[in-house]
């Protein structure tokens, strides 16, 4: 039973055995075990995704009125910060901090592209519609 009542996803799915512990050989605790280490590889792909579409973004700002420029310059610029930092975490060997900065600056672009900043239809790299 979860702390709030009712019966946890857990509980529903089988995840987690009668004392509450995860079965070792379930696929639900297997992806949860692979999703809970930041590799290189992990970071390398985020990385490559995130500077395609910092470019991508830079390309297409729009700049229809001084305001909509300068939100879209704002959201670059936040994004590339963040960016930065991911570099800088991953220098100093912390994966996870260089992850969850990497997560930061894409959600700038998402934002950015979401609300019409960045004129781009490529649901691969934004939260977008493809054309």
């Amino acid at each position: 039973m979860s702390p709030l009542g009712g019966t946890s996803k857990c509980e529903q799915d089988g995840s987690a055995t009668e004392n509450g512990k995860f079965d070792e050989n379930d696929e639900t605790t297997t992806t949860m075990k692979t999703n809970a280490t930041v590799t290189d590889a992990k970071l390398d792909a985020y990385f490559a995704i995130t500077g395609e579409a910092l470019e991508k973004a830079r390309n297409a700002c729009d700049d229809s009125t001084n305001e909509r420029a300068r939100h879209a310059a704002d959201f670059l610029d936040m994004a590339q910060r963040y960016h930065d930092d991911a570099q800088h975490f991953r220098a100093k060997g912390d994966k996870v901090l260089a992850f969850a900065a990497l997560n930061y600056a894409h959600g700038w672009l998402d934002a950015g592209a979401r609300i019409g900043l960045f004129t781009v239809k490529d649901s691969r790299l934004f939260t977008v519609d493809d054309e």
